[in-house]
């Protein structure tokens, strides 16, 4: 009897153990793939920020510092839509002849096929709670010539929100970032 009862308390802490170590195993990685879909979220929004960006540097030959500035010149910023058309007097297809027939919404251009895009949302980090990505431009001195900078960050702490602390703070899950403030690229850091 008494043996009967030592195996079945074994038993008990062999599916207990059995179990520890099973989470032990699932645990981190439940976080990788929660990880990687909101790293995948935010990767989308520095997207859109670099494309916003790049679009304001394309009509004012800089970057713009503040989500404030960013948000005003996508809501009312305009791009010209030109019809270029070759000169018919010159024989060489050489000479153009520009003509603006019309202008179109910034944001239209860039965001205006997403369904799901809204504007001031741009600014909010997801996942976090209504913290916004950290932005910053300037101008950089590369080679005698002073180039436009931007960077975003959307800091891991943020992002990562309700997960494991103890995982978060690991070396290789990293902030996202896009652009830099020290060389002129427009790169993310996941790419």
């Amino acid at each position: 009897m008494k043996i009967k009862i030592i195996q079945i308390v074994l038993l008990i802490v062999i599916g207990y153990l059995g179990y520890m170590v099973w989470e032990t195993i699932q645990t981190p990685v439940r976080f990788n793939k929660e990880k990687d879909h909101r790293a995948e979220v935010v990767i989308q929004n520095l997207k859109d920020i670099r494309s916003a960006q790049q679009m304001y540097r394309a009509l004012n030959d800089t970057f713009v510092p503040s989500f404030d500035t960013l948000i005003k010149f996508l809501r009312e910023g305009q791009i010209p839509v030109v019809n270029i058309i070759f000169d018919p007097s010159d024989t060489t297809f050489t000479k153009t002849i520009n003509d603006t027939i019309g202008f179109v919404s910034v944001a239209d251009s860039l965001f205006g096929r997403r369904l799901d895009f809204k504007l001031n949302d741009i600014q909010y980090i997801p996942f976090s709670d209504g913290d916004k990505f950290e932005l910053d431009s300037g101008k950089i001195n590369k080679g005698g010539v002073m180039v436009p900078v931007f960077m975003a960050i959307a800091k891991k702490e943020l992002f990562l929100t309700g997960l494991d602390k103890n995982l978060i703070r690991n070396p290789i899950v990293i902030d996202l970032t896009v652009g830099s403030l020290t060389e002129p690229s427009t790169d993310g850091n996941w790419e």
